[in-house]
């Protein structure tokens, strides 16, 4: 069934249907960080952590897209100050589940996923879950990188 889900989720976004797109100007009109009833793409949530239990829930995340790269200060003419631009070090995605993260600070990071973009925004939903739910004692797992997405930019070791 999970097969068939993916299958038709992702027809949508590459044909752009209109059901795709009347999904995206709805949430455009959204908050940034928004709870929802339900995962948009059931298969990716539930592959992800992803259980329609209680203590689990689901934010819709917008992160703003493009001007990654904010101007440097000139910091004198030595070659290793001559940088025009700082890119931030952050994937998109991380950013979004840090807001998601603070907007609800009694629950931890379980996990996000693509679901969408426009010009302007990209919109990530984030699995959370209550800390006791949890192994170990996971506090501020998004902030400290311990996602899969804030894994994904750090150095081994």
């Amino acid at each position: 069934m999970y097969k068939y889900i993916k299958k038709a989720f992702e027809q949508e976004y590459r044909e752009r249907s209109p059901i795709y797109r009347k999904r995206i100007a709805e949430w455009r009109r959204l908050g940034t960080v928004v709870r929802i009833e339900r995962p948009t793409n059931l298969a990716r949530a539930r592959s992800l952590g992803y259980k329609a239990k209680e203590g689990y829930v689901m934010a819709r995340v917008a992160v703003g897209r493009g001007m990654r790269k904010r101007p440097h200060p000139m910091g004198g003419r030595k070659p290793a100050k001559n940088v025009a631009y700082l890119s931030p070090g952050k994937s998109l995605q991380r950013q979004a589940e840090e807001k998601a993260a603070r907007k609800f600070p009694n629950l931890e990071v379980v996990n996000s996923y693509w679901v969408g973009q426009d010009g302007t925004k990209k919109f990530f939903e984030v699995i959370l879950a209550e800390r006791r739910l949890l192994a170990g004692a996971p506090r501020g797992r998004a902030f400290r990188g311990l996602t899969s997405s804030g894994k994904k930019g750090r150095a081994k070791g």
